[in-house]
């Protein structure tokens, strides 16, 4: 059967070259050493990932040493000459449609010539400057990203509380040990309170990984590193793989929750199974992970996928961490990945009163390249909101306070205005009050003044 898909793999992609191929070199009549130049350009790249497939039967994502290199890069030079080369028959169709609709006459055949010169070399350049931007930005340092989020539920004693979220680190191919130690280093040095790592961490079994994943059992934090699968788990064994991360002093949170607990206060971290895990009996069970908890908490769920917000909002999750996006990783491919998580592709969301955040991740899969997407440790910090019950009671203050000044203005210099500090800072309490504080305070005033002459 491998050798069924390789030959169906080996002849899908020749055709693809030869396709690209007549594009660049034929229809542009190239001669002497710009013809084998080109044909050597589409040729080269594509060389690795035939050599892969004859010799171990597998595609490019399961390149592992440093073979991947020039396999993924290949793949990604090939990858995108292609989706150029289409593109620019696609403008060239649309010109021809409103050439024919003007019935203009044919095209001399030297400026047809000359158009589709310039096309290719467009294409080419375009391909290079695009893989090697990518590149550049992909294997460079992955910034900081600070998120606060505001909790209703979250107790005072618990703002502050900091969560490092790693994502979509995908260890294996070109990701070895040594990016793996540098990103432990990296998130220790923060000092975080909890590690939260949310799925799409391996790209191959645990025989194959195990030393390159060695690092992660060097996290730390005072109050714990927990895991929740993604597809990529499941793709490689997810059980074998669980086992592997409990040995690492990491918590594994298989639609089950820990309760996380500083100075007495609490909130509930919950996690569950990737969305794809169904397909291998072990759905996601949110309700099975929040079964007797006590509704006075905050939640805070590890979601690999984002569009698993939706069941959240549902369980009145107050923040859900996710990732699996990569952010698109690579123009345009994220116009596909925002529509395949309903629009939820990098950053915040909030979906009815649960919050969420995807991560970009400090890293990428298969070709080393990031395009309009830079990499990303998230550091998200916890700050607790202002409870219901003291906003209702603010409020409840704040209309007291307007009774005073409405009496005030009507003549009643007995009102207790001169409590107008009071007045002030009630108002302010309300939300988008402020301005209309202020306002208040310093008609008062004036009044107040006037009143004196």
């Amino acid at each position: 059967m491998a050798d069924v898909r390789t030959l169906i793999f080996v002849a899908v992609l020749g055709l693809v070259g030869c396709y690209v191929w007549w594009r660049l070199v034929r229809t542009t009549q190239l001669q002497g050493r710009a013809r084998i130049a080109v044909t050597l350009a589409v040729i080269l790249p594509v060389l690795p990932i035939l050599a892969l497939n004859f010799i171990s039967g597998s595609g490019p994502p399961r390149a592992n040493g440093w073979f991947a290199w020039p396999v993924f890069v290949g793949w990604a030079l090939f990858g995108f000459t292609f989706l150029a080369v289409v593109l620019s028959d696609l403008g060239r169709i649309l010109v021809w449609l409103v050439r024919r609709a003007r019935r203009s006459p044919a095209m001399d055949p030297s400026r047809r010539q000359a158009l589709a010169r310039i096309t290719g070399g467009v294409v080419g350049t375009a391909v290079v400057g695009h893989v090697g931007f990518g590149m550049i930005q992909a294997l460079g340092d992955a910034e900081v990203v600070d998120v606060p989020v505001t909790l209703d539920r979250l107790p005072r004693a618990l703002d502050g509380f900091t969560i490092v979220q790693l994502t979509d680190v995908h260890v294996g191919g070109t990701i070895g040990r040594t990016f793996v130690s540098e990103l432990v280093a990296r998130t220790n040095a923060l000092a975080p309170d909890l590690i939260a790592l949310t799925g799409d961490f391996v790209d191959g079994s645990v025989d194959e990984l195990r030393e390159a994943v060695a690092p992660l059992a060097e996290l730390r934090a005072p109050h714990g590193v927990f895991f929740v699968t993604g597809n990529h788990e499941y793709h490689a064994g997810a059980e074998p793989w669980v086992a592997h991360f409990e040995t690492l002093g990491i918590r594994v949170l298989r639609n089950a929750r820990a309760s996380i607990t500083r100075d007495g206060a609490s909130f509930e971290l919950a996690g569950i199974e990737d969305h794809a895990a169904r397909r291998y009996g072990r759905p996601a069970d949110l309700a099975r992970a929040l079964a007797g908890r006590d509704p006075a908490r905050a939640v805070v769920l590890l979601a690999h996928q984002p569009r698993q917000v939706h069941e959240a909002a549902k369980h009145g999750v107050d923040l859900q961490l996710s990732g699996h996006t990569h952010g698109g990783q690579v123009w345009p491919w994220h116009y596909l990945v925002a529509a395949q998580q309903g629009g939820l592709l990098a950053g915040r969301y909030t979906v009815a009163n649960t919050q969420l955040y995807v991560s970009r991740g400090p890293s990428y899969w298969g070709p080393p390249v990031r395009v309009v997407a830079p990499p990303e440790i998230t550091r998200v910090n916890l700050r607790a909101g202002t409870p219901r019950a003291t906003e209702v009671h603010s409020r409840g203050a704040v209309r007291d306070r307007r009774r005073c000044v409405e009496r005030y203005r009507a003549g009643d210099r007995a009102a207790p205005a001169a409590a107008g500090w009071d007045v002030l800072g009630s108002l302010a309490a309300t939300r988008g009050s402020s301005i209309r504080a202020i306002a208040t305070w310093s008609r008062m005033s004036a009044r107040r003044a006037t009143a004196r002459r």
